[in-house]
């Protein structure tokens, strides 16, 4: 396999994800807007430092039976972060390493060496290109050659 995971890298200018300061509520809307169940979270750095689903918030208000609109209006959704939930890799992961991690997750945040969010991988972009390039295997069997000495 010669791909990278440049190849199947959404960059960050095409990718919603939340910064870490915004609060519940803003980040509430932003997923209902865009219909997404799990969104990336960055720091005003630019560094990536987690991701957030839906069922983080819902865990957030059963946690929390206290909340009040203040306080969701108040809390920044960094609190929402779990450690080890949907960890990003490199931007030189090998394609492999790549598509182990995608099981495990919807996408995958993709950082630099100082842990800049560059962008992510989507399951779903891996997938199409695994079927894609097994239909063309079919298509085009490759012939297998006999050397003799």
């Amino acid at each position: 396999m010669q791909e990278n995971v440049f190849f199947f890298l959404t960059m960050k200018k095409d990718v919603t994800f939340f910064y870490d300061d915004l609060n519940l509520e803003e980040g509430l809307r932003l997923m209902r807007k865009h219909g997404y169940t799990a969104m990336p979270v960055i720091n005003a750095k630019g560094e990536y430092i987690g991701t957030i689903n839906e069922g983080d918030f819902l865990w957030y208000f059963i946690d929390h039976p206290e909340t009040t609109y203040e306080t969701v209006k108040s809390t920044p959704i960094k609190e929402l972060i779990r450690p080890d939930f949907t960890p990003a890799m490199m931007i030189d992961a090998t394609v492999e390493e790549l598509f182990d991690q995608s099981l495990k997750q919807n996408f995958v945040p993709i950082v630099d060496d100082r842990n800049i969010f560059i962008g992510i991988v989507t399951r779903s972009r891996l997938l199409h290109y695994f079927m894609k390039t097994q239909e063309e295997s079919r298509k085009n069997p490759t012939e297998e050659v006999n050397v003799q000495s």
